[in-house]
């Protein structure tokens, strides 16, 4: 008798409010030879510059989600083609909801729709750490702020059903080791 096997991929996403440290782990992992894809919101608020507008997420809220919840989906798509067995995402769909509790906006119910229809394996969460928030230019939260959003994401991630894995704050080599070593278990 055959069996067939489907091997799950493990999309692996890492989370957390801005300046957390999510760049840099997702840098050192591709450092090591993993697959990570890149936090999009950067790229959104670089094209929408490029246009004549300074900061999309504050001027346009729904359409500067429209375009993250876009990005995001075709990422965990993308991930799913991957010859890799796992891949790590630098924030995920929820995110996108997240932020929209934080700035107190609305939204259509197909952005619900696609946090329930994309399933991550585990969620990796980067607690609020002052000695390393830095700002710039395109991330203008001060820290009391990145500390509210981080409230909204756990909520917003717990309410779709996932167990956050918080991630001590330590150097990053030993984040990543804590993050492997949870992936293995």
């Amino acid at each position: 008798m055959v069996y067939l096997y489907q091997v799950q991929k493990e999309i692996i996403v890492i989370i957390g409010g801005p300046g957390s440290g999510k760049t840099t782990i997702i840098d050192g992992l591709v450092q090591k030879g993993h697959c990570c894809y890149p936090e999009i919101s950067r790229q959104v608020t670089a094209e929408a510059q490029e246009q004549g507008i300074e900061q999309l997420f504050l001027e346009k809220p729904l359409l500067f989600s429209q375009l993250l919840l876009e990005g995001r989906k075709k990422q965990f798509r993308d991930a799913l083609l991957e010859p890799h067995q796992t891949v790590f995402l630098d924030r995920g769909i929820p995110d996108v909801l997240a932020y929209m509790h934080y700035i107190g906006d609305s939204y259509p119910a197909s952005f619900d729709t696609a946090c329930r229809e994309h399933n991550y394996s585990k969620i990796f969460i980067l607690p609020p750490w002052e000695n390393i928030y830095i700002s710039d230019q395109e991330r203008y939260e001060n820290f009391e702020q990145a500390q509210f959003i981080h409230n909204h994401l756990v909520e917003t991630y717990q309410k779709y059903g996932y167990e956050l894995i918080e991630v001590p704050k330590d150097t990053v080599d030993n984040r990543i080791l804590f993050i492997l070593e949870e992936i293995s278990k």
